[in-house]
Formats: C-alpha cells, structure tokens, sequence
C-alpha cells in the first residue's frame, strides 16, 4: 500500500501502527468504518478542522460516537467561538481531503486538542491520510508526536 503524508509523519517519528482499510462512504461517518472494522464507534477517533473567530484553523480529535460542543471548546480553548471550518478551507489548512483527514502529517502544523478520555482507550483507530484508511495506534502516541492540549468538550450523539 503506498504511504500517505500521515504515514509517512508515523514511520518518521517511530510510531508502531496497523493498518486498517475499508470501504468509504459519502457522509459515513465513523460508524461505517467501526462496523466494517468491528470496532467500539467510541475508539474510532474523527479529525475535525475547526476555526475560531479570526478564521485561525485547529484541530480536534473526538470519538466517533460524540459531538464536539464548540462552545466548551471555546472556552477551554480561550477563543471567542469555534466553528467548523468549510470543507475547501478544511483541506487547505489540512492539505487532506474531507473524509479522509489526519492529524498526522499535516501541511500547515495546527493546534490540536483532543478529548481527554481518548488517551484513557487501549487502542484507537484514526484517519491514515486518505478516505477508506483507517490506523490502528496507541492513543499515547498522539501525545507524544502532537503536543495537543486535553480538553473535555464531548457531547452525547
């Protein structure tokens, strides 16, 4: 299989991963891909390209099974407001396509925050860098190689 940016970013920075494909679907969510992996949704870690008021990008890991609250986030953050930033600029920051983005690897290097009960899962799966590729990962391994801040901004589905 050939790498992708974020592979590529795991094998430099020496992070053990399994690679995990399935068949991507158009506004799928991560629901597809835990049932097609046979995996907890809620190990199932979504990248989400956000910005806050001043069009400044950032990154937020979340469980596949829970929403982001972006007004928590904001203030956790010490923004004004976080919202969702559009598809086209979400790839420009990301340098990935929507539904296929990485923490891992990115063209620009962004804030990332992660919801703190992540790093609490034994094995998480996350976006390898392409639509249908999914890597298996320790969650310490975020910390490690992202420098993220650790947030508690998860809402029920």
């Amino acid at each position: 299989m050939a790498d992708t940016q974020a592979t590529v970013f795991l094998k430099a920075n020496k992070v053990a991963y399994t690679e995990h494909e399935y068949e991507y679907v158009e506004h799928g969510g991560t629901e597809v891909s835990a049932v097609s992996l046979g995996v907890p949704e809620h190990s199932v870690v979504k990248t989400l390209v956000m910005q806050d008021e001043t069009a400044k990008p950032l990154v937020v890991l979340m469980h596949g099974d829970r929403k982001v609250s972006t007004k928590n986030l904001a203030r956790q953050a010490g923004r004004k407001r976080i919202e969702p930033c559009k598809p086209d600029a979400a790839q420009r920051h990301s340098g990935y396509q929507v539904g296929g983005t990485s923490p891992f690897g990115m063209r620009k290097t962004l804030p990332v925050y992660v919801e703190r009960s992540i790093l609490e899962l034994p094995k998480i799966y996350i976006n390898g860098g392409r639509r249908g590729f999914l890597v298996g990962i320790a969650p310490q391994d975020i910390s490690r190689t992202l420098n993220p801040q650790l947030v508690d901004v998860a809402l029920e589905e």
